[in-house]
């Protein structure tokens, strides 16, 4: 475990110039199927393209943006920047070539090192595009005119006489710029975050309180490195303690991620709470309770505790056999997915913060998790609970120290409004987090539960609070839900569903089989007591009739039929499940949920109270 007494200061520079100390032997980073580098050879790359970067104008100050998927250039292309007084911009892969583009222009972004794959999406961009544009999988340039007369610049691995020079000494201060990252967020505005040296390199030493890393971990990357909670814990952190970090180079599909974690075997990996959600509920519940027995049984709870702890060894097996540490952050976790995870013993750990706090405020490590709660405040964090109810002591969670923000870029007045002031209760300089919260002991300890986001919250007819959080975990627990959202419209509650098209579509098809068995019974005589042969042969002609066209119809309408009567059952579980506050009114379906990189759904897309949403929403 690394302190600052090791590092010195809580800066990159520090940080690196201790790992190479310590660890220069040690494998770094490296893609799944590819070969390591070492804590050395990262070393010399992160050198050799801070010259290169120098050599087409890079100074203390500047602005380098970095749009790619992780890989081992990623890291490097940071370090290359922020060691050497510069400030990366971070770009989520997803984002668009307009959100780029309002980005580049905003910041004033003067290099951009891109993906091959990334720069034929903005290319379009043409003139809002850096002067200096160079490829991350080989640092080849693309666009720029070196600031040196030599014609070997564009050769990152050239001749060791032009590389040879000596970068300027830069020192780089605590409160130092050291990344600029754009959330694209669910309230809509994508706003750009600065992060210092101290604020990230000392919320990685603090996560060390809630577990331990050391050079023989090995960390399967796989989330956004420009997501400030893969950042911090699956980079900073590794490599602050000599781990190996391997990244997929591909999307994170099950077909790519199954053969990596066996291969690798990692012990660390951070998720987002619908991955382990969507193993649940599309692998583990089925197998758990898919026979009648097995469903008895699951319906009592030693029996239920039992069948977990089985399938969490199966789980494990699924995930190399190797994990120590799962974190899950970005999301709430959904209560029944953190009972499983605890009664099957698997090593979780749940986190809470946001990019502005860089991001961690609240954990619990493997060891001391609480299905229901986040867990223990991060030492030398202030966290308090502003203007909390008088019944419930729910309020919104402010925050202070060294990991909140240095404020939102170019946005002074934006900044203001992110922190209290003299006339609030607390005084000034608290960071309101935006998240409803209460703070109670639980077995000796201050625990942090969350109840969702101030902004979410629904002010009922009677003046009640209704946290919407609350009734998507009951409509996430229906076998057809795959995800939902509760909003507002002019009469009240609206659910707004993604339905699990797969199950319904096997659904309906089980009836057409069934119904057609029922047919060929009746052609071979087989009738049932209670109906008429006659009813049931002229039942039979009608539908043999059907040409493969109108098969093909009638399966449309069976599924739209079915769907209606879906939406109905869902009203009836979850009206049946929540208290009269609470329920709906509407349920309808949405196609498909648009999400943050923390695949959170951007709920200001689906506000019903103005407009019937385009995205997806019907009446």
């Amino acid at each position: 475990m690394e302190t600052i007494d090791d590092l010195g200061l809580y800066t990159f520079p520090a940080l690196f110039r201790n790992s190479l100390r310590k660890f220069s032997d040690c494998p770094a980073l490296s893609l799944v199927n590819g070969i390591p580098v070492t804590y050395r050879q990262l070393g010399t790359k992160v050198e050799s393209f801070a010259k290169l970067l120098h050599c087409f104008g890079f100074h203390v100050g500047s602005k380098v943006a970095i749009f790619s998927t992780g890989m081992p250039n990623w890291g490097a292309s940071y370090l290359a920047v922020v060691n050497y007084g510069g400030t990366a911009v971070p770009l989520l892969p997803d984002f668009s070539a307009e959100e780029v583009g309002a980005i580049f222009e905003h910041c004033g972004v003067d290099m951009l090192i891109v993906s091959e794959r990334l720069f034929d999406r903005i290319k379009v961009l043409d003139a809002k595009l850096p002067p200096v544009i160079i490829r991350i999988e080989d640092f080849k340039i693309i666009t720029g005119t070196p600031v040196v007369n030599s014609s070997k610049v564009t050769d990152l691995m050239g001749p060791d006489d032009f590389f040879s020079f000596k970068l300027p000494e830069v020192h780089v201060k605590e409160s130092d710029s050291a990344s600029i990252i754009y959330t694209s967020g669910t309230t809509g505005r994508s706003k750009g975050v600065e992060l210092t040296h101290k604020n990230l390199v000392w919320t990685a030493v603090q996560g060390q309180n809630f577990h331990r890393i050391n050079k023989m971990d090995r960390c399967l990357s796989f989330l956004p490195l420009s997501h400030v909670y893969e950042f911090t814990i699956d980079f900073t952190m590794q490599l602050m303690n000599g781990a190996c970090v391997y990244y997929l180079g591909k999307p994170p599909v099950l077909s790519i991620l199954q053969p990596a974690f066996l291969k690798i075997q990692p012990t660390i990996v951070c998720s987002v709470p619908i991955v382990m959600e969507k193993i649940f509920k599309t692998r583990v519940l089925p197998e758990l309770t898919g026979k009648p027995l097995l469903k008895t049984l699951y319906s009592i709870r030693p029996f239920r505790i039992l069948l977990h702890r089985a399938a969490g060894k199966r789980l494990m097996k699924t995930f190399g056999g190797h994990i120590k540490f799962f974190g899950i952050g970005g999301a709430r976790m959904d209560p029944k997915v953190e009972r499983f995870l605890k009664d099957a013993r698997f090593p979780y750990a749940i986190g809470y913060g946001l990019t502005e706090t860089s991001p961690l405020l609240a954990a619990s490590g493997p060891h001391i998790t609480v299905p229901g709660t986040i867990g223990l405040v991060v030492p030398g964090v202030k966290m308090r609970i502003m203007n909390p109810d008088k019944k419930t002591e729910v309020g919104e969670v402010i925050v202070k120290g060294p990991n909140v923000m240095k404020g939102y870029y170019r946005d002074p007045e934006l900044t203001r409004a992110a922190f209290t002031t003299e006339k609030d209760a607390c005084g000034a300089g608290w960071f309101k987090t935006g998240d409803l919260g209460v703070i109670k002991k639980y077995k000796g300890r201050m625990r942090l539960s969350l109840k969702g986001r101030s902004k979410n919250m629904i002010l009922g007819p009677s003046g009640e609070n209704i946290y919407p959080e609350d009734i998507e975990f009951v409509l996430n627990q229906h076998p057809l839900v795959s995800e939902s959202l509760i909003v507002e419209d002019d009469n009240g509650l609206v659910a707004l569903v993604q339905l699990d098209e797969d199950k319904l579509r096997s659904e309906t098809e089980q009836q057409q089989h069934t119904a057609k068995d029922r047919i060929e019974a009746v052609k071979n005589g087989e009738t049932t007591v209670g109906k008429a042969v006659g009813e049931v042969l002229r039942e039979a002609a009608e539908n043999a009739r059907h040409s493969a066209g109108d098969a093909a119809e009638q399966l449309k309408r069976d599924i739209a039929y079915k769907r209606e009567e879906i939406l109905s059952e869902i009203q009836f579980f979850v009206n049946s499940r929540t208290n009269k506050n609470s329920r709906v009114g509407d349920v309808r379906q949405v196609d498909e949920f648009e999400k943050t990189a923390s695949q959170k759904i951007k709920r200001y897309l689906y506000d019903l109270r103005t407009t019937i949403n385009k995205k997806g929403g019907r009446k």
